[in-house]
């Protein structure tokens, strides 16, 4: 992948040391407080001349700038220093089954605007990168910046992923896919650095980033037309050795035997509780139901068959993260995507099921909720993924010195 280039003053070579681990010294900005020089002196312990170069570069860059002056205790008040996170923008993107949804978002993360379309991934890698495109060259023309802004795209997608090349490998319901150069299809339109991930993974970074920013192990769990989760340990997000961790809806569950799933295998998760599932088994039954929405919209106007069957697909994914809770001990269980707009008649299944088949211990702190990004949270991760990236001291002391 092309490395994201900065636009940068020309650096004499015996600057180079004082620029040197300036990054790290940013780091301490990425909480969005604002600090003095006198501060950062303080809680760095560097000089006052090695504290004054690195700010300086990095307000060559445009990632810091003035924030007011601090309040006074005599004489002259100090001025503050502070992150621009509007500096740069960055383009995120979640492609899902049946949809595209493309959001603009500065460096913090914050939501500037964003555009959603249906569209079948099945079309194949051109025709829906395409829209990717147009929707992303809209975004920066209705906002305002021109693509020379851009610090970066993230593109979440429902497969897994490469993560290195950001190629999708074996996507079970992309045809055309496999192996395809996504990031280098984007860059034939934006010069920027494209980083794609798997859409769980994404969403359990944006949901985290923003709700959840003290829960260092956490499991985002989708159940829309398939079904996987995102699992973060240790603060870190596992992808597995081959980008298929958290891969839940291909797990055998004693209630789908006899069931056979796209995949080739019989029983699995997502055979029998996922959207297109229960929309299959709510139409043999004589009711109008097509995909989640379908589902959904009849759990809310009370259907007492819907109601039922979304309480058992709740109880099929909590026999899987029954064992999940106990292998992982995580803090806090996510449940998003289509299916989650159901709301508590599907948490109440999982809870029923993982709160009595999993270890006392384990589930003695453990929350189990409902997405509060709802669907803004794949176009959320993406944008950490890039600003994760972008932002990072060695990748900012590696454009400084360059």
């Amino acid at each position: 992948m092309a490395p994201l280039q900065l636009s940068l003053p020309a650096t004499p070579s015996n600057a180079v040391g004082s620029l040197t681990r300036a990054g790290e010294l940013f780091q301490v900005f990425r909480d969005g407080q604002a600090r003095t020089r006198a501060e950062l002196v303080e809680m760095t312990g560097l000089s006052r001349s090695t504290v004054a170069a690195r700010l300086d570069a990095l307000t060559a860059i445009g990632l810091i700038g003035s924030a007011g002056e601090a309040s006074s205790s005599g004489g002259r008040p100090a001025s503050r220093i502070a992150f621009q996170p509007s500096s740069r923008v960055i383009l995120a993107v979640d492609l899902g089954a049946t949809h595209i949804l493309v959001g603009l978002t500065d460096l913090s993360g914050q939501l500037i605007d964003q555009c959603w379309t249906t569209a079948d991934i099945s079309q194949g890698p051109e025709a829906v990168l395409d829209l990717v495109i147009e929707q992303g060259n809209q975004l920066l023309k209705d906002s305002g910046r021109e693509a020379t802004e851009l610090a970066g795209i993230g593109i979440g997608l429902p497969a897994p992923v490469e993560h290195s090349t950001g190629r999708p490998a074996n996507p079970p319901i992309m045809p055309g896919w496999d192996g395809f150069d996504v990031p280098g299809y984007i860059q034939r339109s934006f010069a920027a650095q494209v980083l794609v991930d798997n859409d769980v993974n994404i969403m359990a970074l944006g949901e985290r980033a923003v709700f959840w920013p003290e829960a260092n192990d956490l499991l985002f769990v989708k159940v829309a037309t398939g079904i996987g989760s995102g699992l973060i340990c240790g603060g870190l997000l596992q992808r597995g050795a081959d980008g298929t961790a958290g891969d839940l809806g291909h797990v055998q569950v004693p209630r789908g035997m006899g069931v056979f799933c796209r995949c080739g295998n019989e029983g699995c998760l997502e055979a029998i509780a996922s959207g297109p599932a229960l929309a299959r088994e709510l139409s043999a039954a004589g009711l109008a139901a097509s995909g989640s929405e379908g589902v959904v919209n009849l759990v809310r106007a009370g259907n007492v068959q819907a109601i039922q069957a979304i309480r058992q697909a709740g109880r099929d994914v909590g026999d899987v993260l029954a064992t999940c809770v106990n292998l992982l001990n995580p803090r806090v269980i996510v449940i998003g995507g289509a299916l989650s707009l159901a709301g508590e008649h599907l948490l109440a299944g999982v809870r029923e099921v993982v709160y009595s088949r999993s270890l006392p211990l384990a589930t003695s702190r453990l929350q189990i909720v409902q997405s509060r990004a709802g669907a803004e949270a794949g176009v959320l991760g993406a944008s950490r993924m890039v600003s994760d990236h972008v932002l990072s001291a060695a990748r900012i002391d590696a454009e400084l010195i360059a």
